[in-house]
């Protein structure tokens, strides 16, 4: 096993990414320095107790914190269960309850990989006119959807700054849980024709940035809020997001009344 598997490795490398040295992790955690500075050397063994405390400390994803109890000789803490699991029914119902009380605006839930879960009956039209079918076929993956040349990306009037703001809050994703499935998908959406030559930077006095789709002959205007499960203990849930897309302009209010309207 090498050292970053072990679970002195696995909580240095979390300390240092969440900046904190021993001495405020160990305050934080209310152990001493001494001991949880042999427990990253490997000269002491953490109880189950306290690779979870630490764990919360540093605010380590779910997922990771199950990887860190095993290196650390013990059995997951957290259950991975599929979304139609009769487990989570009530929490299904909470999505659905979400995402239909949203009509008739467009709401999504994703995963951790930004693959789309869950949506309501308003995002059918927007997928219309997609070039690329494949980029439809599930697990659809949002991001990719929305900025590949043969996906949305042609329909999004401010790409450029849509796309900068889309890979920012994945580049900022990443930073918190280091996956490299995210990785990749950050580098295969900076390959895109609209990548980093030609992306703006986010103006930093804006309240909020839009985004811009072409329907037709409509431009239509959006801002979004994030929702997710408070304290989740399964990961999962933990890991899922829902994007809700709020019109930010009067045309677009009226345009999303008259679709919804005559959808069946």
């Amino acid at each position: 096993m090498d050292q970053q598997t072990q679970i002195g490795g696995l909580l240095r490398t979390w300390r240092t990414r969440r900046r904190m040295s021993q001495l405020d992790l160990a305050a934080d955690a209310e152990v001493s320095q001494r001991h949880l500075s042999f427990v990253e050397s490997g000269r002491s063994a953490p109880s189950r107790d306290m690779v979870i405390r630490l764990a919360e400390r540093l605010d380590v994803p779910l997922r990771e914190r199950n990887q860190m109890l095993l290196a650390a000789g013990f059995a997951p803490n957290y259950g991975e269960r599929k979304l139609g699991d009769p487990s989570l029914a009530e929490a299904r119902k909470a999505i659905d309850l979400v995402l239909r009380g949203h009509e008739p605006n467009p709401a999504i839930a994703v995963d951790r990989h930004w693959q789309m879960v869950a949506s309501n009956g308003s995002i059918a039209p927007f997928l219309e006119g997609v070039e690329d079918k494949a980029l439809l076929a599930p697990p659809v993956n949002v991001l990719r959807l929305s900025l590949h040349p043969k996906g949305l990306a042609p329909r999004i009037v401010n790409l450029a700054e849509w796309a900068a703001h889309l890979i920012e809050r994945l580049r900022r994703q990443n930073d918190a849980v280091h996956d490299a499935g995210l990785a990749a998908l950050e580098a295969e959406l900076m390959s895109y024709p609209v990548g980093p030559r030609h992306m703006r930077p986010l103006d930093a006095n804006a309240v909020a940035y839009p985004l811009r789709l072409r329907m037709g002959g409509d431009v239509l205007s959006f801002i979004s809020t994030i929702t997710i499960f408070g304290s989740p203990l399964d990961v999962t849930l933990s890991e899922l997001a829902i994007e809700s897309f709020f019109p930010a302009d009067e045309g677009t209010r009226r345009f999303l009344r008259h679709a919804s309207g005559d959808r069946p």
